[in-house]
């Protein structure tokens, strides 16, 4: 677990912990929102709680709740962290994120990932980032062109029950603070 809080325009990004179970319900639990994500729709408090405790464990990856300013309300969650890729000397710092459906197309999401690739530009010196979604997700692809990366090529996303596969698209980008920053 981290203290590290970011401010974007809108938003504050704040550790996750298990106290936010029930608003993070709102999305993990929506199948609207899952319906291109690895992991699985939960169907019950308890699980989010589960998935939390895990999250909270976590030393290798920088977990944030998503709280917006105006109200307080926990809106989504995200994570950055290091990864080595086999084809590439650089470190590439990975994100992913989640966002409620009623959030959706409004800027949240692009704004909080500039803000998780600016503090870790800012204070780890990351230059190099990478993230993937499902093919049919369009809308998370135009998220990471807006935060400076470009689609480089095609792979595929299992889910993590096992049941079943997506082709993905996979993008990469260099740390630009002109225009991500």
């Amino acid at each position: 677990m981290h203290d590290i809080i970011i401010e974007t325009e809108r938003l504050i990004l704040r550790p996750i912990t298990v106290a936010d179970a029930e608003a993070a319900f709102e999305w993990v639990g929506d199948e609207r929102v899952t319906k291109y994500m690895p992991y699985f729709t939960y169907t019950s408090i308890e699980q989010v709680r589960q998935w939390l405790k895990r999250v909270e464990q976590e030393t290798h990856t920088y977990n944030f709740g998503f709280e917006r300013k105006s109200d307080g309300l926990l809106i989504g969650s995200g994570d950055i962290g290091v990864e080595k890729k086999p084809y590439s000397n650089n470190d590439y710092w990975c994100f992913g994120y989640n966002i409620r459906y009623d959030c959706w197309n409004q800027g949240y999401t692009t704004e909080a990932t500039k803000g998780m690739m600016k503090y870790v530009y800012e204070h780890f010196g990351a230059r190099y980032f990478y993230a993937d979604h499902a093919e049919q997700n369009k809308a998370s692809g135009r998220v990471m062109e807006k935060c400076g990366l470009h689609f480089v090529r095609y792979g595929e996303v299992s889910k993590l029950d096992g049941s079943g596969k997506m082709r993905s698209m996979e993008y990469e980008g260099e740390y630009d603070p002109s225009t991500v920053g």
